[in-house]
């Protein structure tokens, strides 16, 4: 063991937020070119593209939560998490590569259906990435005792990794996206492949008297466990069903009893009361909060090129791609400096689940704003900024949150389960949103759909009950 780690020194944080940042770089890559590539190179519609956004999402249903449970059990190549890291990142590596060459791998392949090969193309990238990110985050908890070290462990993670997602979205910014592409490609090859091999991690996780008594790991318990996602699942089924067979409607009774199963649960599951005995309820009660903001940062991601063609039509393709380049390259840039500089120091005064209210409740002011005055570069790069300020939380705070609320020893689960209420609003998003947002003309929707997705995430972690050191 490297004496960093002994000591928990910043370089030691500094160096396990590398594996979550070949991830996150894969992430900020297919965030930045995938819905411009598809667009403007492919000739996909919205609606296709919403589809193909649709693959990764499904690929992270099973994906990291499979990968959860064995990781919490195996051990080889000197690591329980490490396996994972390498063999997701690699094949990460080369669905980047294949990005830009659709429709070479299609008419290799004998397939004349492009929209059929990048479905592949992104299910096999989202999935690589879902196979490493669950054991990137899951390994920061492995090595890290509970308190403020696993908090500083989270916002590292954040600003390190958010720091390469400036450089990503800087480099499409100035270059474009296929040079971001192919950067991203090596970036992460090296990221997961070396870097991995310089973090011990224990061979035995800590397993408290509270651990033992736990029922197995079973279908019934992961289904109780995620009762607030419960109506998001019935919705995906469905709209995927009618999505593979084709079948179209005209009427929203479906939404409608899917909205009110989804607020059912999740209304019962915030009002519940936390207690020692049940660490289940608090987990239960991140997993309601985090969901309703990941619809609305996953509508903002997939749809805002549908915005700028709205608002801003005399844009080309290449100007488009390096607007949508340069609002993430802002967005994340304040992402990156917060986490450890400010979101932690204020986490220590205030208690992390109140830092984490406040900037979520900013986020869904900026997306009111955006929505209304984002038809302006200069505003809407201001206002990009501001959202930079709830995103930086998203992606740091809920994971400390959430780790000290479920058993240590099943990290790698929870991880996973913890996963779902990212992964099952992100389908929501492809299969519902999309499809309303491509039969409206005024793309504002995109951002007021963001704004009150955002707001309700805002009240429902108000219900939140802050971990005790005690």
């Amino acid at each position: 063991m490297l004496a960093i780690q002994k000591n928990l020194s910043k370089s030691f944080y500094m160096l396990l937020s590398l594996p979550a940042t070949a991830m996150g770089f894969a992430l900020s890559v297919q965030i930045s070119a995938l819905s411009w590539i598809l667009t403007t190179q492919y000739g996909l519609d919205i609606h296709q593209v919403g589809l193909v956004w649709a693959a990764g999402p499904i690929a992270g249903i099973l994906g990291q939560v499979i990968v959860g449970i064995i990781s919490d059990k195996v051990w080889f190549w000197n690591g329980r998490r490490r396996p994972f890291i390498l063999i997701g990142g690699v094949l990460a590596g080369m669905m980047l590569l294949a990005l830009p060459n659709i429709d070479i791998v299609s008419s290799t392949l004998g397939i004349s259906g492009l929209l059929g090969v990048a479905i592949a193309v992104a299910l096999t990238l989202d999935l690589s990435i879902n196979i490493s990110f669950n054991p990137t985050r899951a390994i920061i908890a492995d090595v890290t005792p509970e308190g403020d070290a696993r908090t500083k462990g989270y916002t590292w993670m954040q600003t390190v990794s958010g720091s390469f997602g400036v450089l990503a979205y800087a480099v499409g910014a100035t270059w474009g996206n296929f040079v971001l592409i192919y950067l991203g490609a090596g970036l992460v090859f090296f990221l997961s492949i070396f870097t991995p091999f310089f973090i011990t991690e224990p061979k035995e996780l800590l397993v408290s008297q509270s651990d033992i008594i736990q029922e197995k790991v079973s279908f019934t318990m992961v289904l109780m466990n995620i009762k607030p996602l419960w109506g998001f699942i019935i919705y995906d089924i469905y709209a995927m069903a009618l999505q593979i067979s084709g079948i179209k409607t005209n009427h929203y009774w479906a939404e409608v009893i899917a909205a009110i199963i989804t607020f059912y649960f999740v209304i019962i599951t915030l009002f519940a009361k936390e207690s020692r005995s049940d660490n289940s309820i608090g987990f239960r009660k991140v997993l309601a909060a985090h969901s309703f903001s990941w619809i609305g940062v996953q509508t903002m991601f997939v749809f805002i090129i549908a915005f700028l063609q709205d608002k801003m039509p005399s844009l080309s393709d290449d100007d488009l791609g390096k607007v949508i380049a340069m609002s993430f390259l802002i967005l994340s840039a304040v992402s990156a400096l917060l986490p450890a500089f400010v979101l932690e120091p204020i986490s220590k005064k205030i208690g992390r689940v109140k830092t984490h209210t406040y900037c979520i409740t900013s986020m869904a002011i900026g997306y009111g704003l955006v929505s209304v005055f984002g038809d302006v570069k200069v505003v809407l790069y201001l206002l990009m900024a501001l959202l930079g300020v709830g995103w930086s939380a998203i992606i740091s705070l809920p994971f400390a949150i959430m780790s000290e609320k479920v058993e240590q020893s099943r990290m790698g689960l929870y991880m996973g389960l913890f996963n779902l209420s990212v992964v099952l609003p992100q389908l929501l998003v492809s299969l519902a949103i999309g499809l309303f947002i491509s039969k409206v003309a005024d793309k504002s929707l995109v951002f007021q759909i963001s704004a009150v997705a955002l707001a309700v995430s805002a009240l429902a972690w108000t219900k939140v009950k802050e971990h005790s050191k005690d």
